[in-house]
């Protein structure tokens, strides 16, 4: 959601980075909550963790993005699209429950896998990603559509004209 692009070119359609202050602010909770980290831009998945997680591993694989290690202070160049804690599912899930609730007031937060917890500028999801790109190719609501299987995809199959969740789907989605 924070950013879309044209495939063929690259060309940026939407962008909704976070700041630097930002991913600091991720960083140093994920290290006070004992989770792996990783922030994502254009160009690859940047972590801070010196022992890269396995999950930033399969993240890359999964995109097809290289992973660059890099500190804190490294990083303030960076246009970031959205940071990711990622770690085994009861240690997600138990990080989870001690972020404090100015990250839920000053970030999109959503759990896109029981392995990775997304963290983006407010109000930014695939929801207004959709919108937005709709509103661009002058396409009504009927004519959209939108197929999510997680809590993250929530906000897209909302705004679409013809939703679908898989089979294998979060039931608390479907």
């Amino acid at each position: 959601g924070a950013l879309v692009q044209e495939t063929a070119t690259g060309h940026e359609i939407i962008s909704e980075s976070l700041t630097y202050e930002d991913y600091l602010d991720m960083e140093f909770l994920s290290r006070k909550l004992g989770v792996h980290m990783h922030a994502i831009t254009k160009d690859g998945i940047y972590t801070a963790n010196r022992n890269i997680g396995k999950y930033t591993v399969h993240e890359s694989t999964l995109v097809s993005m290289p992973i660059f290690y890099r500190t804190p202070e490294e990083m303030a160049d960076k246009e970031i699209v959205k940071c990711m804690f990622i770690d085994e599912p009861e240690i997600l899930d138990a990080a989870i429950e001690k972020i404090p609730a100015e990250f839920y007031e000053r970030y999109s937060i959503n759990k896109s896998a029981p392995f990775y917890l997304e963290l983006l500028k407010k109000n930014v999801d695939k929801g207004s990603a959709i919108t937005h790109l709709a509103e661009k190719l002058g396409l009504t609501k009927d004519q959209t559509m939108a197929i999510g299987d997680e809590k993250n995809h929530r906000a897209m199959l909302e705004v679409v004209g013809n939703p679908a969740v898989m089979e294998n789907g979060n039931p608390k989605i479907k």
